[in-house]
């Protein structure tokens, strides 16, 4: 039997990059992934990949920056139609701009809030019942460097992540005596959209493909995972 057979896993970010490789390797692994993302036919690849290995995956095309009431019903609506959540990956992220502080303008702000900070708050309100109701609840939230090392120009993007870190650690303090573990996953260097965004001219050679990186963020899942509100490098 496989280490995540029968749990429920909720990926956001899946129709590309960590979010996408995480999903394969969680369905690999024997759960059934619920994957949400912006793009329908991202989904449809993600699922498509699933499937081909004997997975299973549910899609729901979902923009993060503007569906806050479907982000709501997300955690009742998955326990309604399967009885259970126990895994939440939130590997979506956006990246609006690079521009110094001084120019981010309000929309670009809003934005990046709704993505990087918003987003993990509704996440944890919603899937907060769920994953304490598991056997071996586990919640993994990708972070980066940024989010505690201010770099120039980075600070639409940075802020609001640092926030959602300081949040999630908020929620594993006063999850400590559950048996939900709750953690940070910072990858090393990936080659995401989001990274050749920020650095257009980096060969692409000289870091990490989500694939690599992916069984590390997905072993984060796994009830023998037993560290809680750790920031972990993988």
């Amino acid at each position: 039997m496989s280490e995540l057979s029968g749990a429920v896993a909720l990926i956001t970010g899946a129709s590309r990059g960590l979010g996408a490789a995480v999903a394969r390797e969680l369905a690999a692994l024997g759960a059934h992934c619920i994957i949400t993302a912006r793009t329908q036919g991202g989904l449809e690849e993600t699922d498509d990949a699933i499937r081909a290995a004997g997975g299973s995956a549910t899609l729901i095309p979902l923009d993060l920056d503007k569906a806050a009431e479907q982000i709501d019903l997300l955690g009742p609506s998955i326990v309604e139609r399967f009885g259970r959540l126990d895994i939440l990956v939130h590997a979506a992220g956006l990246l609006p701009k690079l521009t110094p502080a001084a120019h981010i303008e309000p929309k670009d702000w809003q934005a990046s809030l709704a993505v990087n900070l918003n987003a993990a708050w509704r996440l944890i309100r919603t899937t907060d019942p769920a994953l304490r109701a598991a056997p071996a609840g586990r919640a993994v939230f990708l972070t980066d460097n940024f989010a505690h090392a201010p770099h120039a120009y980075f600070g639409l993007y940075s802020a609001p992540k640092a926030a959602a870190g300081h949040l999630l650690q908020c929620w594993a303090a006063e999850t400590i005596s559950t048996p939900l573990r709750v953690n940070l996953a910072e990858p090393r260097p990936t080659s995401t959209r989001l990274r050749r965004a920020a650095f257009p001219g980096e060969d692409s050679d000289t870091v990490s493909t989500p694939a690599a990186i992916a069984p590390a963020i997905a072993a984060l899942c796994l009830p023998s995972e037993t560290r809680h509100g750790a920031t972990i490098q993988v």
